[in-house]
């Protein structure tokens, strides 16, 4: 029940690769752009010098405000570059319509329950997911390659650490911003909104199309060692939108995914609670079982309740 119209000419599954081309220059193009007009605000906005503006964008985070300036370039140049990227693709380049008169209707609140508590089932299993990803060992004629991965995995881990260590309730409510409401919706927007249509339109099959989606989606955050837990995110909100035909419930989802484990790290940072961001030695098996029952219960119900109507299937919505 995806709702991607378009009678573009690049659209067409004969011309994918094309059409493909277009979307990967647009997307970074616009990423690389607002990220530019991002930087070039930070030292009037947080009184931060070139050279240390420098050093922060390479790694040296003792640099006063550093946090909310990361926190705005990120804001500006990936959550809302994903949702402006999108805008532009649907409705400069295919000129699509994604009916969201007809998102909207199906929307209500009792689904929006089940798709949180399918998205907290998701969390618990997904504990698991990491715990397997984390073991991860490559051939030894790949150990090169798995040494420039763990590099790069312990470079995000440090830049995951810096800009969840929150000192107050506004930056705590600056990261929910960010990482929460930004990335939910620019991601979704763009993923879910623009992808998995397309990629679900070129391989004839609505489950390749969301796994395909899932895959870039991980990718493109270049997490080698949380891959798999990403891609199972990935298509738990790609079968969301499958499902109820709307977009409102993977965006609110993926809000509340991040929301929550930002307020997570944050009670851990506190004491409030017993929490290691870097830890994934080890994995609580029956928190992993019962979240993957609710998930399933969850979207067993979410799907019977979401069956398209007789005038939506009349319409091929």
């Amino acid at each position: 029940m995806e709702i991607y119209e378009t009678q573009s000419e690049i659209a067409k599954r004969k011309n994918w690769l094309l059409s493909l081309i277009v979307i990967v220059l647009v997307t970074f193009g616009t990423l690389i752009l607002l990220q530019g007009i991002a930087l070039a605000f930070i030292p009037a906005l947080y009184n931060i010098s070139l050279e240390d503006l420098m050093g922060l964008m390479t790694g040296n985070y003792d640099v006063p405000n550093g946090r909310n300036a990361m926190f705005f370039v990120q804001g500006i140049g990936s959550g809302i570059g994903f949702w402006v990227a999108a805008w532009i693709i649907t409705r400069f380049i295919e000129k699509a319509d994604l009916h969201w008169e007809i998102q909207r209707s199906r929307f209500n609140v009792k689904n929006l329950g089940i798709a949180l508590a399918i998205t907290l089932g998701a969390m618990f299993f997904n504990g698991l997911l990491v715990y397997w990803n984390a073991q991860l060992v490559l051939p030894e004629s790949m150990a090169g390659i798995e040494s420039w991965m763990k590099e790069m995995e312990t470079q995000l881990m440090e830049l995951t650490k810096f800009l969840t260590d929150f000192q107050s309730i506004p930056e705590l409510l600056t990261g929910i911003l960010v990482i929460g409401v930004f990335a939910g919706i620019g991601e979704e927007m763009f993923f879910r909104g623009v992808i998995q249509p397309k990629m679900k339109h070129y391989t004839n099959s609505a489950h390749w199309g969301i796994w395909l989606t899932a895959i870039i989606f991980s990718a493109i955050h270049i997490q080698f060692y949380g891959f798999l837990p990403r891609v199972f995110l990935g298509a738990l909100f790609g079968y969301m939108y499958l499902y109820s035909g709307s977009l409102l419930y993977p965006i609110l989802a993926h809000i509340f995914n991040n929301t929550l484990t930002v307020i997570v790290i944050y009670m851990s940072n506190q004491g409030m609670i017993d929490f290691d961001l870097e830890s994934t030695d080890a994995v609580s098996y029956p928190a992993a079982i019962l979240g993957l029952l609710v998930l399933m219960v969850g979207f067993f119900y979410f799907k019977k309740i979401n069956q398209p109507k007789d005038a939506e299937l009349d319409q091929g919505i």
